[in-house]
C-alpha cells in the first residue's frame, strides 16, 4: 500500500505565513475542508462564501484549492477554488434594466400554454402546463387508456 494520496506539506502564503497543506494540484496548494493541521487559513474564501458576504472575486485568479469529500460514492473528492478576501470586490448592484428583465423572465415561467393564461406558480414539463391543466390532461390520458 502506498502512502497518502494527499501528503502533508508546507506552503508560504501571500502574506508570508507558512502553513500546512495537503500538497499541490496544478501549482496551487490544496487545503482540507476540516481539521488541523491542513485547514484553509483565514483570508481564503470560496465563491459561495464571498457571495454570502456580498463580494465577488473581481477577476483575481484562485490562490489555493479546497478539498472536500463528496456525498456521491462515484465522486470521492472534489476541489473548489479559494480566493483572497482582501482582493474581493463588491457585487455589482441590480440595475433597473436587470430588474425589469428578471421580472419578465419570471412572468414567462408562470404562463400556461394549455389555457393561455398566467398562474401563481411556475409551470414545468415539456408541455408547460399549470397543475390544473396537467391534472386534467392526466385524467383524460387515463380514460383513453382504459
Amino acid at each position: 500500500m502506498s502512502g497518502r494520496q494527499w501528503p502533508f506539506g508546507e506552503t508560504t502564503l501571500w502574506d508570508g505565513r507558512t502553513v500546512f497543506c495537503r500538497g499541490t494540484w496544478e501549482g496551487l496548494p490544496v487545503f482540507a475542508f476540516r481539521g488541523r493541521p491542513c485547514a484553509a487559513p483565514k483570508g481564503l474564501l470560496t465563491r459561495r462564501q464571498l457571495r454570502a458576504k456580498g463580494q465577488r472575486p473581481g477577476g483575481q485568479d484562485p490562490v489555493a484549492l479546497l478539498m472536500f469529500r463528496h456525498v456521491k460514492p462515484f465522486r470521492r473528492v472534489e476541489l473548489c477554488e479559494l480566493f483572497r478576501e482582501d482582493l474581493a470586490v463588491p457585487v455589482r448592484p441590480m440595475t433597473p434594466a436587470k430588474e425589469k428583465a428578471l421580472a419578465a423572465a419570471n412572468q414567462a415561467r408562470r404562463f400556461c400554454h394549455t389555457h393561455q393564461g398566467h398562474v401563481d406558480h411556475f409551470v414545468r414539463g415539456p408541455k408547460k402546463q399549470c397543475s390544473v391543466c396537467f391534472s386534467a390532461d392526466e385524467t383524460t390520458y387515463e380514460q383513453e387508456a382504459a
